[in-house]
């Protein structure tokens, strides 16, 4: 799921580089703050969309050391919009390779949507590794909340919106929506896959927000040389169920037992519902969950950028 990025650079970063992390992938990394500071290292949503200034924000340069990257395939990584090699379990290898290649020994790592779910399955794995967890959006990664995004909740909620979506496919294909617009991001044909792209971003956008400008969809423009490339990676990834074994988050959990954390989550996010945030807060227990009233998706949503900033603030005093 895409973070919403819309005010203006706040910040440079002092170093950035391309890092190789193997199978022919190479990753932007760029460092945020103080060298001798804070480490904390910050995950984007998407999967695809990669990180954006906005997210420099969250982290006071006069105390922290942050990392921010673009996953793999996304942003100003390479290959562009690479497919192979590029699971959860790889992204989770990259983020270790992240972390000794700088000589981090235990950082507080931040993400929001997708990255949330990247950020619980990354703690699960290297405990030791996390000094804190702040986290926005939860996306436990499951085929029900795939679903409820871009199905039922639409449906329930946005039916005009959910109409729009449906209305751009071919009437054979709309009986199962979802399947068809997922078979069409994954098609190698680019008059097949950018229109269903095209869609595919206006949708989530329009979904990210409580209020959005627009709740209509126009017909895709068609093609063009890059499609929107967080819906590829999205398509990717859901076909591949996240490349987690059912539940496997919240079964996981008790992992996570000894690590502060923080949960900020929309009280009406269609998107990434605060279902999920209940339900990991209360198979974690040692978190903070803060619902933001009214409140969607996007990290742009009133309140929710200065909570987060506040929860890194506070976390990053544990070192």
């Amino acid at each position: 799921m895409p973070d919403q990025a819309t005010q203006a650079e706040p910040l440079r970063p002092f170093d950035a580089r391309m890092l190789s992390v193997g199978d022919g992938h190479w990753l932007y990394v760029e460092e945020v703050g103080r060298a001798d500071g804070i480490p904390a290292i910050f995950l984007h949503g998407g999967p695809g969309s990669g990180s954006q200034h906005l997210h420099r924000r969250l982290f006071d340069a006069s105390r922290f050391h942050a990392f921010l990257f673009d996953q793999r395939g996304a942003g100003r990584s390479h290959p562009y919009l690479s497919l192979e090699a590029n699971t959860t379990q790889h992204l989770i290898a990259d983020i270790e390779a992240i972390r000794t290649h700088f000589g981090i020994e235990r950082w507080l790592v931040v993400g929001g949507s997708w990255g949330s779910t990247l950020a619980i399955a990354y703690a699960e794995a290297h405990p030791e590794r996390v000094t804190g967890l702040v986290m926005r959006a939860i996306f436990l990664g499951t085929r029900a909340e795939v679903v409820w995004a871009f199905v039922d909740g639409p449906r329930l909620f946005r039916p005009e919106l959910y109409a729009d979506f449906v209305a751009q496919l071919p009437e054979n294909e709309r009986a199962d929506p979802l399947a068809a617009y997922l078979r069409r991001l994954a098609d190698p044909d680019p008059a097949v896959q950018v229109p269903a792209a095209q869609t595919w971003a206006a949708y989530e956008r329009a979904l990210s927000e409580l209020a959005p400008a627009n709740v209509r969809l126009s017909p895709p423009v068609g093609r063009s040389e890059r499609p929107p490339p967080t819906a590829i990676v999205e398509g990717h990834y859901i076909r591949n169920d996240f490349f987690l074994a059912p539940d496997q988050l919240l079964r996981e959990a008790h992992r996570l037992e000894g690590i502060p954390g923080v949960i900020v989550q929309g009280r009406y996010d269609l998107l990434c519902p605060p279902k999920a945030a209940y339900a990991l807060s209360a198979a974690w227990g040692n978190c903070e969950l803060q619902v933001i009233d009214k409140a969607g998706h996007a990290i742009s949503e009133p309140g929710v950028m200065q909570a987060l900033a506040a929860a890194v603030a506070k976390l990053g005093n544990r070192r």
